[in-house]
């Protein structure tokens, strides 16, 4: 390590106020979701991985219901790493959070350190480039979601900022590619940038030729074995989630118009600090073009080509969950740019106040905005997805065949047999998952005793229905639609 290099490293004062930055705003985020009903996910789907995890750890089984394995989990790294909450008697709250602390900081030392690397007039005493990291409040509300996306962000970070300071590891940026894989498929498009350095920067075929092999060597050590592993569990090389989300969102999201599908994937982007740092985006944009960083230029590729793979196949719901993972190196860009023209000796002070100030203080609205949005967020999945499977668990009969949309709290919190009308661990459904005439036929012939849904998910399933149970605290409507239990037969 070059002496350069050495000074411009973080100190160790630093690395520990990111990390508690990143403690205190989780801390904030819990307290805040505590405060207005309890703490837990603001999504359904983290009871998925925690199911899939309980099971793992307590039983040895991949599987969702014990017996049937089944590619469930669109992350089986991050489906691990829970199962080792269950192992330490942690699981689910105290663990979950626990990585996702963890993670949170590991992203914001990675991009400090990446930092200072880029820039060695970069000197300050506070970390700032890490500290906006641990308080963009989409990555925030990852690190308490439960959810896997914060990981996959912050290997694909952790790759793209790589390659953007000119690292030329090949076979350990590979490896990096390929676990990236395992926290989500669509990790596969890192090979894109990784192949395209290889080839744009090495000076003979012959060193173009050992970069490739050696990408290839570490990313497919680990892609094989992701599709094995899900080729063993379901018979194909993909997740199960892969297929039935597209099969699903697919006609509803290209129902829209050009104009409504544009701002919903906008919305995440700029409806954050990040804003603030748009032109610091640009900037660096243009110097990188000047210089011809081939490495940023090509991740700068990438990330409009990811958020354009799910911008034609998927909503941007859930606060733009599915894109999340292309925001850090976002992110970074705006972040470069704003230090080095604030660090710059010739900068006019009223600008580089004025900049500084509403940065800090759109950071703090958005920490207030994101941890009041992740509240009702997990008010509306305590109040819908869990009071609905703990009820069915306290008074429907265990041996009753439960047909349902939302999986996660039901599969978690009873042992019932259950059909997933979303296709996750019962992929026979994607081919007729919005055909309600076939899915009643499919009921049928698997004996279904109770469907649990959101009357709009189904209006001709659900239409003439017994209701057994309906969701809700008292008389708040405020949040929409309830969860309904029907009796099917």
């Amino acid at each position: 390590m070059t002496r350069a290099s050495i000074a411009s490293f973080p100190k160790f004062n630093q690395l520990v106020t990111i990390a508690l930055a990143a403690l205190l705003l989780v801390s904030y985020y819990l307290l805040a979701s505590a405060l207005l009903f309890s703490v837990g996910f603001p999504l359904d789907d983290a009871w998925i991985h925690l199911t899939y995890a309980r099971n793992f750890a307590e039983y040895g089984e991949w599987a969702f219901r014990l017996g049937e394995r089944s590619a469930g989990s669109t992350a089986p790294l991050w489906t691990f790493l829970l199962s080792l909450g269950y192992v330490l008697q942690l699981a689910p709250y105290l663990w979950t959070f626990f990585l996702g602390w963890l993670t949170l900081t590991l992203l914001g030392i990675s991009a400090e350190i990446t930092a200072r690397k880029f820039l060695l007039s970069y000197r300050s005493r506070i970390p700032e480039v890490g500290l906006f990291f641990v308080a963009a409040w989409h990555l925030t509300w990852s690190a308490v979601s439960g959810m896997e996306t914060l990981l996959h962000g912050a290997l694909i970070f952790i790759v793209l900022a790589a390659l953007s300071v000119g690292s030329r590891r090949y076979l350990m940026l590979g490896a990096l590619a390929g676990l990236s894989v395992w926290t989500r498929p669509d990790g596969v498009t890192l090979l894109g940038p990784l192949l395209l350095i290889a080839l744009l920067t090495a000076k003979s075929w012959r060193t173009r030729g050992a970069g490739i092999l050696k990408v290839g060597l570490g990313f497919g050590a680990l892609f094989l074995f992701y599709l094995l592993f899900n080729l063993a569990l379901s018979g194909h090389p993909l997740p199960n989630t892969f297929y039935a989300k597209q099969a699903e969102y697919g006609s509803f999201w290209m129902s829209k118009t050009l104009e409504e599908r544009i701002g919903e994937y906008l919305l995440p982007i700029f409806a954050s600090p990040f804003l603030i740092l748009v032109p610091g985006a640009l900037l660096w944009l243009k110097k990188m073009i000047v210089v011809r960083n081939w490495g940023a230029l090509t991740g700068l590729v990438w990330c409009i080509g990811y958020i354009a793979i799910y911008f034609t196949r998927l909503p941007a719901y859930q606060h733009g969950r599915y894109i999340i993972p292309a925001l850090p190196i976002l992110y970074f860009w705006g972040a470069m740019g704003f230090i080095e023209f604030t660090h710059r000796v010739n900068a006019n002070k009223r600008i580089v106040f004025l900049w500084r100030s509403l940065l800090i203080a759109a950071c703090a609205a958005f920490t207030f905005i994101g941890a009041q949005q992740n509240a009702r967020d997990v008010y509306w999945i305590e109040n819908e997805m869990v009071a609905t499977a703990k009820w069915a668990a306290r008074n429907l009969p265990s041996e009753a065949t439960f047909a349902v949309h939302d999986i996660g709290a039901m599969g978690y919190f009873t042992d019932n047999p259950l059909l997933d009308l979303a296709g996750l661990i019962n992929p026979e459904i994607i081919p007729f998952i919005r055909d309600e005439a076939r899915l009643a036929t499919y009921l049928d012939a698997h004996s279904v005793d109770y469907l649990i849904a959101l009357p709009s998910f189904y209006p001709e399933l659900t239409s003439g229905r017994e209701t057994v149970f309906k969701s809700g605290v008292g008389n708040d409507s405020s949040f929409g639609e309830r969860m309904v239990i029907y009796r099917w037969r």
